[in-house]
C-alpha cells in the first residue's frame, strides 16, 4: 500500500469544501482542514504537510510560503474559483483541472517532506 500524503486545506471557502469532498475519496490522501489563521511556520512544519491547498481569493498562507525555502518539495496549490485556475508553487500553471487531475498532480509531484 502507498504511503498517505498529508494534504492541508486552508480556509473555509466553498471551493475548498468542494475540493475536500472530492479528495476524501482517495485513501492515499490524508486531509486536514485548517481555518484561519494558519499556524506559524514552526507549527505548520510539525504538521508535516506535503501539500497545502488554499483559495487565492480568501486566504494567503504566508507561513506556508516561508516553508518553501526549507522544504522545496512542499507543494502549495492556490485555487482561484472565479477564473477556474489553479496555481502550483512549483513553477507550473494549470487551468480548469478536474479533481482527478489534482490528485494525479499531488501523487506525481509531492515527495515526502523531511
Amino acid at each position: 500500500m502507498n504511503k498517505q500524503r498529508r494534504i492541508i486545506l486552508y480556509g473555509k471557502s466553498v471551493i475548498l469544501g468542494t475540493v475536500g469532498a472530492s479528495l476524501q475519496h482517495y485513501p492515499d490522501l490524508e486531509i486536514i482542514r485548517l481555518s484561519p489563521p494558519l499556524p506559524g511556520a514552526k507549527e505548520l512544519e510539525m504538521l508535516a504537510p506535503e501539500v497545502i491547498i488554499f483559495d487565492i481569493q480568501a486566504a494567503q498562507p504566508d507561513s506556508a510560503f516561508s516553508l518553501l525555502g526549507t522544504f522545496p518539495s512542499l507543494m502549495l496549490i492556490g485555487i482561484n474559483p472565479s477564473t477556474e485556475q489553479v496555481f502550483l508553487w512549483t513553477g507550473q500553471h494549470m487551468s480548469a483541472i478536474s479533481a482527478q487531475d489534482l490528485v494525479q498532480s499531488i501523487r506525481s509531484n509531492a515527495p515526502t517532506m523531511g
